[in-house]
């Protein structure tokens, strides 16, 4: 009667790790090279950014890029893409879900203008994108998939602000949205002229929170019930 064969348990570890490990090394090459072409778009927009800096800076060959993304252009649009990755993902993060309906707003607000002084080639990649003519974005097939999940948050919250009283009925959710982007926006991407046009200190972070905190209470006496009537 034979004995059956043990099977050495390093040697099922070893094959695994040698299965999973060329996996692991390209998500890394993918992560670092769109790291890469993050701060090239952003810092010197489309027609300066080079592909050879990207590469060098990723620490990874040209034909690499190419085999993972395709040409410049592409390239492009997937760090683009990836721009609204990140944000989105940064909202999950949030747990929106588990505040109270003024709460999540603030917190959203909030989120918001540190998201856009703490990555700079967000709001630069934006500009990039819109000088372009938005060119690019039209061709990034699950775009509006990408931002859905912050616009079902944001329509359950106010719909259970207005349950509770607190929110008055008839907002939009993308409105919303785009009127909090927008105040979280402007003192990011003018910091430049703001400092110098207004005299205003920019740079420090009491000035800049208390830009946080007025726009947090604009948003929500927006969205508060009219109680003159």
């Amino acid at each position: 009667m034979s004995v059956p064969e043990k099977k050495d348990p390093s040697l099922r570890k070893a094959v695994k790790t040698k299965a999973t490990a060329p996996r692991r090394d390209a998500e890394r090459s993918r992560r670092l090279i769109l790291d890469a072409a993050l701060v090239e778009f952003s810092e010197k927009g489309f027609a300066g950014a080079r592909v050879d800096t990207i590469a060098t800076q990723a620490g990874v060959s040209k034909p690499m890029i190419y085999n993972y993304y395709g040409d410049k252009d592409d390239l492009y649009a997937a760090a683009l893409r990836e721009a609204y990755i990140q944000i989105r993902a940064g909202e999950r993060e949030l747990h929106l879900e588990d505040m109270t309906p003024e709460e999540a707003i603030r917190t959203l607000v909030s989120f918001t203008l540190s998201h856009f002084k703490s990555k700079p080639w967000f709001i630069s990649m934006l500009n990039t994108e819109n000088l372009r003519g938005g060119s690019t974005i039209r061709k990034i097939h699950d775009v509006s998939e990408i931002q859905s999940m912050l616009l079902q948050e944001l329509k359950k919250i106010l719909e259970r602000g207005q349950i509770e009283g607190v929110f008055r009925r008839g907002i939009d959710p993308v409105d919303l949205y785009i009127t909090i982007a927008s105040l979280c926006y402007f003192p990011i991407s003018n910091a430049h002229t703001l400092r110098v046009v207004f005299k205003k200190p920019v740079d420090e972070d009491g000035w800049l929170n208390q830009r946080r905190l007025d726009a947090e209470e604009m948003i929500i006496r927006f969205l508060r019930p009219d109680t003159s009537e």
